[in-house]
């Protein structure tokens, strides 16, 4: 169940459809998003993300269907959603000559109740860099910064759109905890990534676009669960164990031996792994060890709704 869901949605997106001349862009997209959550948007280029999330607040106006931000339309009553609602472009310009805190002051002047400058700075982890010019922050603490200028605020919602894009390991991590502390502080999220390994650590729920239309939204390991019949174990045992007897099980899929220091290491593909695990497991006199059991992933699930293609968290 999601975050909140028992009190009203602070999102909700009913038969939403965009379309420009002849190319639809949204087709009748429909979802809830709760208080609190970190929601993903997936999905290719131009699957209608970034329309998707104009429209929410309130930059694109809808050909039919309805959004609500906070109970009101965000394209008519913009200052209602403006005061609520905070956005991180994937790209922005900043002036490069200004510092880290005269930056988030100039923007903190633009609110009437924004958060505490320096609380800012430390959530984003740019204490050591509050006196830097932005022309010579890392690409990692400009990403950061721009986060920063999305926060100081005090946003309900944030919406944040490839934010980790280009970002290295340890800035992703960095900037997933900071999300993280946002949603655990009542703050909902939006989130569009292409990383499909970061939105199955870091999202309660996701939305997958293709075409214009919501071909799959649910928690990640539910999304996995519904599509996945098939799962892998892997075990390592002494060599010349013979698993001809496991070959024969009718749950078996396939199986392969493959030879590793100190034994032999069996994958097994099954639809039925409990079954396979305890058949393994039970063996009189057989000894395994390192077991590894995998029932597909998100981006199993995203190439299965895409069709074809790579996936773009491959791609990334």
């Amino acid at each position: 169940m999601p975050k909140d869901a028992d009190l009203p949605p602070v999102i909700v997106a009913a038969h939403v459809s965009k379309t420009y001349g002849d190319r639809r862009a949204l087709d009748d997209v429909s979802f809830e998003v709760h208080a609190g959550e970190i929601f993903g948007v997936l999905g290719r280029n131009g699957a209608g993300k970034s329309t998707l999330l104009e429209s929410i607040v309130g930059l694109r106006r809808l050909t039919s269907g309805e959004v609500r931000v906070f109970g009101v339309d965000p394209a008519r009553d913009r200052r209602a959603v403006t005061s609520r609602v905070s956005v991180q472009p994937q790209a922005a310009a900043l002036p490069e000559r200004l510092t880290v805190l005269e930056i988030l002051r100039l923007f903190a002047s633009l609110h009437r109740r924004p958060r505490r400058i320096f609380d800012v700075i430390d959530l984003i982890g740019l204490a050591e860099q509050d006196a830097v010019a932005v022309r010579d922050l890392s690409g990692g603490q400009l990403r950061r910064l721009l986060l920063g200028v999305a926060l100081i605020g005090n946003p309900e919602l944030v919406v944040l759109d490839e934010p980790s894009a280009g970002l290295d390991p340890a800035a992703r991590r960095g900037l997933q905890d900071i999300v993280r502390s946002l949603a655990a502080h009542g703050v909902t999220v939006l989130y569009s990534t292409h990383d499909l390994t970061e939105a199955t650590d870091l999202c309660d729920r996701v939305a997958i676009l293709h075409d214009g239309a919501l071909a799959a939204v649910d928690r990640p390991d539910e999304l996995v669960r519904q599509s996945s019949t098939v799962s892998s174990i892997a075990f390592t045992a002494p060599a010349g164990s013979g698993f001809g007897w496991l070959r024969l099980r009718a749950s078996v899929t396939s199986l392969t031996v493959e030879a590793v220091d100190g034994g032999e290491r069996v994958l097994v593909t099954t639809d039925d792994p409990d079954a396979v695990l305890r058949a393994v497991i039970e063996r009189p006199g057989l000894r395994t060890w390192a077991y590894d059991v995998r029932r597909g992933s998100l981006e199993d699930v995203f190439l299965a709704v895409i069709g074809d293609g790579m996936s773009e968290g491959q791609a990334s």
